[in-house]
């Protein structure tokens, strides 16, 4: 009986559902179409109204602004890596008390919006200006740009700790068992055997972690940081040429595709033994 039905021809799928497949398919080729048009149409816009004196005249500011936004969301990135180890053992601890500091501190910058924490950071912290010229901290905090470090450090910090403490729970709990079995001491065992698993596992949200920042760092031009942003919104308002935006879009696209593919080539060497 099973030899005969394989033997037959299969039938052909209902009306409705090819009827809904085909309409799916037109409805997507059609946006496809829409949207290659769009693109093309940019493109020749770009190249019929192309301004090579508008290009060397502010092509090194956007170069300028590329230089601030790399430095300030690379610096903000390995602080925020350095803060979030003890955040991540805050939150694993069985201290209550400390245990709860780590958790609030992640819940809220986490919680509210990478902009709000700029500005109570920039415009916050002028309220407490005498307190903070008695610890002499005030010409810091009086730089739009340490704001923005400060801010973007204690951002990330919080999405690094989760990073980390999910990556260390999933280490599997015989890797601990062994390591005592053997007389380690619980540092060396943790950063010897414990971490360098967990770094495997928490090196993609990582990356995505780093191009969320790249692309989130735009909002400081908003508080005066001359960054790639804000140098397109110094070049637009002095040109009202929108092509300045499309020179930034695509600066943003070419730092976060090398960053990508810097990210799974680091992926692919770390984890090639896994895959023998």
């Amino acid at each position: 009986m099973s030899h005969i039905q394989t033997m037959l021809p299969a039938l052909p799928p209902p009306p409705e559902a090819l009827k809904r497949y085909t309409l799916s398919r037109l409805v997507g080729r059609a946006l496809l179409g829409v949207w290659l048009a769009a693109s093309v149409g940019i493109f020749l816009f770009v190249v019929e109204s192309w301004s090579p004196e508008k290009f060397t005249k502010y092509g090194p500011s956007f170069i300028s602004g590329l230089g601030v936004t790399l430095t300030l969301v690379g610096i903000s990135i390995v602080l925020g890596g350095i803060l979030s180890l003890p955040l991540a053992f805050g939150r694993m601890t069985r201290i209550k008390w400390i245990s709860w500091i780590a958790y609030a501190y992640v819940y809220f910058f986490r919680g509210t919006p990478l902009i709000t924490q700029l500005f109570l950071v920039y415009y916050g912290l002028g309220s407490f200006r005498p307190y903070l010229e008695a610890a002499g901290l005030w010409s810091l905090f009086k730089d739009a740009w340490f704001c923005a470090l400060f801010t973007f450090t204690l951002n990330t910090a919080a999405y690094q700790a989760e990073i980390l403490r999910g990556a260390i729970q999933s280490v599997p709990r015989g890797q601990h068992e062994g390591a005592a079995a053997l007389g380690l001491p619980k540092s060396v065992a943790f950063f010897k055997i414990i971490l360098p698993q967990a770094m495997i596992v928490a090196l993609r949200p990582y990356g995505n972690e780093i191009i969320l920042m790249i692309k989130g760092s735009a909002i400081v031009a908003i508080v005066t940081v001359f960054d790639l942003m804000g140098e397109t919104r110094r070049a637009f308002s002095r040109t009202y040429d929108f092509q300045m935006y499309l020179w930034a879009a695509v600066l943003y696209l070419v730092m976060v595709e090398m960053l990508r593919n810097l990210w799974a080539w680091i992926e692919m060497r770390l984890t090639r033994h896994l895959k023998r």
